[in-house]
């Protein structure tokens, strides 16, 4: 198949110029380009110069797209690198993770079991998972994780605080200390021991 290939090509050769360096530079009868590097490396330039496929000796590629787009193939890694003219920048590795880079520093990871997390440029950060669940970490380091069943969890350095549908709110603060307060009204306050110091209803 390779050499049916090569006589193809041979048989479209209108040009053959062979460069001191070993370059060697072919010209299609269909107005395509192709340069072979002496390393192996193949540059090829479609007939109206818009797009260029450069085939690595390693066997990576880079592709110039007419419309500006850049696509980069790492063969070692199987990984393809996309760069488009206003910036954006789109990786793709082999598991299926797909992570996006904005030119205004925001990231965008999409995993293979299609949790996505958003990391901006101004350090929040935000992750969804497929069954519902969000968390939200402020560039402080402080935590709200909403639940797919109305749950609500805030962890900051102070608490960690879980909200139910219920109305019923239970702190644990950095000292040990628990407090529930139900909707009823009712509250009730452990010490860091477990000791019950109110039981207001």
């Amino acid at each position: 198949m390779l050499h049916e290939e090569r006589r193809k090509n041979e048989d479209m050769v209108q040009e053959k110029i062979e460069h001191r360096d070993g370059k060697v530079e072919e010209v299609l009868t269909d107005g395509r380009r192709i340069i072979t590097f002496r390393n192996g490396t193949k540059k090829e330039i479609s007939a109206d110069k818009k797009m260029t496929t450069i085939s690595f000796y390693n066997g990576d590629v880079k592709k110039i797209m007419p419309d500006q787009r850049v696509i980069y193939y790492y063969a070692d890694a199987q990984t393809t690198h996309t760069a488009y003219p206003e910036g954006l920048e789109v990786l793709q590795f082999p598991n299926n993770q797909i992570e996006k880079h904005y030119p205004d520093g925001t990231q965008e990871i999409v995993f293979p079991d299609h949790t996505v997390k958003c990391l901006y440029s101004d350090g929040f950060e935000e992750t969804f998972f497929p069954d519902g669940t969000i968390v939200k970490v402020e560039k402080n380091g402080d935590k709200l994780v909403v639940f797919s069943d109305g749950q609500k969890d805030f962890h900051t350095a102070q608490f960690k605080r879980r909200e139910y549908p219920d109305g019923t709110v239970k702190t644990v603060y950095c000292n040990g200390r628990r407090e529930i307060k139900y909707l009823s009204g009712r509250v009730r306050i452990k010490d860091e021991e477990g000791n019950i110091i109110l039981d207001k209803k």
